[in-house]
Formats: C-alpha cells, sequence, structure tokens
C-alpha cells in the first residue's frame, strides 16, 4: 500500500516535469520576440534551449532512476532472521563436519607417527636389553634415543596443530606474528589488540591467518605480504594481503571457503578483494568482545 501511495505521487512526476520543460521552450522558441535583434541576442536564445532540452532530458532519467531506486527500498525484503538462522546453521554444520575431520586427521598422525615411533621405541629398547654385545647394545640404544627425538617433534607438530602453544601464551597478536616468521613471503605487521579474545575465537581467527599466509605462499606469487589488526566498536577486524598475481575465488580451492567458514560459526564474513594483476586483500570480520586487557611481559 505505501508503495501504490508513493507510485502514485512519483508516477506521473517525469510526465508533469517534461511537459514543463516543453512549455518553457515553447515560449523561448516561439513567444518569446527581442525588441533588438542581434548575434549576441540570438546566442544567448539559442544558449537557453539548448539549456531546456538538456534539463528535460536529464530530469526524464532522474526521475526514472529515483522511482526505480525507491521502489526497490519499499519492495525489495529486508533479510529474514530465518535465512540468517539457516545460514548460522550451515556454517555451524560445516565447522562440525571440518572438526570431525580434524579429529579423524589426529588420530591418524598419532597412529603412523608419535604410535608407530614409540613401538619402534619400545623394540630398540627390548633388542638392546637382550643383547649381550656392549657395542650392540650402546647402538640399540642410540637409535631408540634418534627415534624418541623424532616421535617427540612428531607430537608437538602435532599440538601446534590442534592449539599452537604460543596462542595461549601470547595470545592472537603474538601468534599471528610467529606465524608470520615462518612465512617465506616477507609479512609487514600492523598489529594493535589491546586485549584477549575468548579462546575459540582466538583460536578460529589464527587458523584463518594462517591459512591466509599459507595461500600467499602457495599460489599468490607475491614479493611481499601484509597484515592489519584491529578491534574496535566490538568488532575485529583482520587484513592479510599480498602483491602477487591476483585472481584469488573461493571456487579455486585456495582455502577461501575454509576460512570463510570459520569465522562464520562466530557470526564472522569474509571479503575478497583479488582483481587480476593483484593486489589481493582478505578482510576478516568478526563480532567479538575482549575478555582481558592486556598485560604486557616484566
Amino acid at each position: 500500500m505505501l508503495w501504490l501511495a508513493v507510485h502514485s505521487v512519483t508516477g506521473p512526476a517525469p510526465v508533469a516535469a517534461t511537459w514543463a520543460m516543453l512549455a518553457a521552450l515553447d515560449y523561448v522558441f516561439f513567444r518569446l520576440h527581442p525588441v533588438e535583434r542581434s548575434s549576441l541576442n540570438t546566442f544567448a536564445m539559442s544558449l537557453s534551449i539548448a539549456a531546456i532540452a538538456v534539463v528535460i532530458l536529464l530530469s526524464v532519467f532522474l526521475f526514472r532512476a529515483g522511482q526505480d531506486r525507491l521502489a526497490r527500498l519499499l519492495l525489495d525484503p529486508p533479510p529474514s532472521p530465518d535465512a540468517r538462522i539457516r545460514e548460522l546453521t550451515e556454517a555451524r554444520a560445516a565447522l562440525a563436519d571440518a572438526r570431525a575431520a580434524e579429529l579423524r586427521r589426529i588420530e591418524r598422525d598419532l597412529h603412523d607417527g608419535a604410535q608407530a615411533k614409540l613401538i619402534a621405541i619400545r623394540m630398540h629398547l627390548g633388542l638392546a636389553r637382550g643383547s649381550r654385545d656392549a657395542g650392540e647394545m650402546l647402538r640399540m640404544i642410540d637409535e631408540a634415543r634418534e627415534v624418541a627425538g623424532e616421535a617427540l617433534t612428531d607430537l608437538r607438530d602435532l599440538v601446534r596443530g590442534i592449539h599452537p602453544p604460543v596462542l595461549a601464551d601470547r595470545g592472537l597478536a603474538g601468534a599471528i606474528e610467529a606465524s608470520a616468521l615462518l612465512c617465506p613471503v616477507p609479512v609487514t605487521l600492523d598489529l594493535d589488540l589491546p586485549g584477549r579474545l575468548q579462546p575459540p575465537v582466538e583460536s578460529a581467527v589464527y587458523f584463518a591467518a594462517a591459512e591466509a599466509l599459507t595461500n600467499v605462499t602457495k599460489h599468490s606469487g607475491a614479493a611481499r605480504a601484509w597484515v592489519r589488526l584491529r578491534h574496535a566498536a566490538g568488532m575485529l577486524t583482520l587484513t592479510v594481503g599480498d602483491d602477487g598475481r591476483g585472481g584469488a575465488r573461493r571456487d579455486a580451492g585456495t582455502g577461501l571457503r575454509g576460512i570463510e567458514n570459520r569465522l562464520s560459526a562466530f557470526d564472522g564474513s569474509l571479503t575478497v578483494s583479488s582483481p587480476p594483476g593483484g593486489p589481493t586483500e582478505l578482510i576478516m570480520e568478526l563480532p567479538c568482545a575482549l575478555s582481558s586487557p592486556k598485560i604486557s611481559p616484566c
């Protein structure tokens, strides 16, 4: 009903405006007779006629554009709460699937990595215990010690993939800084986070940043990258950019969909700007609060 009321007023408006302009044009062109005929008067009248014609054309276009915009504002329904609930449900389901896959990966890594090495250590120590040759015994113990070091490395890598110790010790900014140091591409950091986030949020944003830096290394061909981190008005904003070849897309298998799923589970969003030829910027926004102030080390 509101649209019909507005349309009944705005619909005839272009016609009325055009009629008024044509009436002005008719008056200037046919009814206005200057007392003195000169080239200056002729030029002035020609200029006024041209100006009226331009105003007629522009008024019709502007009226139609304004009417279309007003119709869209009145007729296009705002996003419904049910649609947003469905989006969040799908995002959380995708995150649950990703976590289940991560648990299977951890189980597989433990079985094929640390567990196999621990069995090898036990076998080496058993052989060393049963050996009567001192040299052979020492060799078996040395091999067991070497395998134990490899198992320890595997376990550390596994723990780092689940929840990096640096994230718990130094917070999100410190963890991103440590991840940037491991990136083969030089990374410029601009991190300003005056407090700590809730652990699940910290973990999600950290792994999103780490995945973005991995994309820079694997796919961008960049000479440099940058990371900016800010928190203002209850919104965390993380930007990861590079000067590479560009062309990053969510459907290209570059991990952007995984980043988006991590953020969507916390009502976050991912904006991708990556024109061909670069630069590429991933802007991640996440509504969250700081749970505690940042404590400077003594």
